[in-house]
């Protein structure tokens, strides 16, 4: 049985709610974010159950389909996002109508309506957040993060940061080694 859950953005979701289902004794296929398949039907007491469960982290569960619709367009994006050195040569707008079965027209509609932003400005939040990350981890130069999430230049990639987060990448670069203190200097 499918179970969709809203909100299921990351792999310490992905644990959570494993657990609570473990808990609770219901087994399970697979789980992926914003999808639980199960092995056997999921009573609506259960049901009940793991929403009040999820909800403490955030989640829940959702049962109407553009709801559904629309966790399966987040699920599409962050994928397409955290495996964006991969995805060079596709088109993100081809790749949604053929991964959910829609024209790419309906789904930014509804993602707009329901959402209140574009599927192409939460594109953007999801690689400005990567962006920060890869930033923080310090394993890579700009150039390589510009690359790694198929910005056309080193450019774009500064002048989108800066107009998301307000700081150009080397003051957040400097932010973040300033908070951090090494052992031998405390």
């Amino acid at each position: 049985m499918k179970i969709y859950v809203k909100n299921m953005a990351c792999q310490s979701c992905v644990i959570f709610v494993r657990e609570t289902l473990d808990e609770m004794g219901i087994p399970i296929y697979k789980i992926e974010l914003g999808e639980i398949d199960t092995k056997n039907d999921v009573s609506d007491n259960e049901k009940k159950t793991l929403d009040n469960s999820i909800k403490k982290a955030g989640m829940e569960l959702l049962e109407k389909k553009q709801g559904v619709l629309i966790e399966k367009i987040k699920k599409v994006t962050v994928d397409y996002v955290s495996n964006a050195e991969d995805m060079s040569d596709v088109k993100f707008s081809d790749l949604l109508s053929k991964e959910l079965n829609h024209s790419y027209t309906y789904l930014s509609n509804l993602f707009s309506e329901v959402e209140a932003t574009t599927i192409q400005q939460y594109i953007i939040s999801l690689k400005i957040e990567r962006i920060k990350e890869l930033i923080i981890f310090g394993e890579d130069s700009f150039s390589e993060i510009a690359h790694k999430l198929n910005y056309s230049s080193t450019a774009h990639l500064s002048s989108q940061f800066k107009k998301a987060t307000g700081l150009t990448l080397s003051h957040f670069k400097a932010l973040r080694e300033k908070r951090r203190i090494t052992i031998d200097k405390i």
